[in-house]
């Protein structure tokens, strides 16, 4: 048997407790962070530019992402065309950015389950 394994001390509960308090503490911090950081920055041009903005980046991402891999095959275009056409339905019907690419990204999934 190796005895340099069998050499090796093992830590203590306070060591252990020690770290684990450590450990808490910065995951405590990186949780609050951003609440701390979004506090001081609401009243920001910035904040509220990337308010309006990011809903149509999120939506024009997931355009491409969907029609990246689109082929002529009919389970390969249906559902892209289904979801989009349900997307800008959706949001010119309700104007919320959520509820269009929700609707839309869940109707691309399931259609391409069903025909892919």
């Amino acid at each position: 048997m190796n005895s340099a394994v069998t050499d090796v001390p093992v830590p203590g509960a306070g060591y252990l407790l020690a770290g684990l308090g450590v450990m808490f503490v910065v995951t405590v911090a990186l949780r609050a962070a951003p609440f701390v950081a979004l506090t001081r920055l609401r009243d920001s041009r910035l904040v509220r530019y990337l308010g309006r903005t990011m809903p149509a980046g999120v939506m024009a991402v997931l355009v491409v992402y969907t029609l990246r891999d689109t082929t002529v095959e009919l389970g390969s275009w249906l559902p892209a065309a289904a979801a989009l056409t349900l997307t800008l339905t959706a949001h010119l019907a309700f104007r919320r950015a959520a509820v269009s690419i929700i609707l839309g990204t869940a109707t691309y999934m399931v259609l391409l389950a069903a025909l892919g």
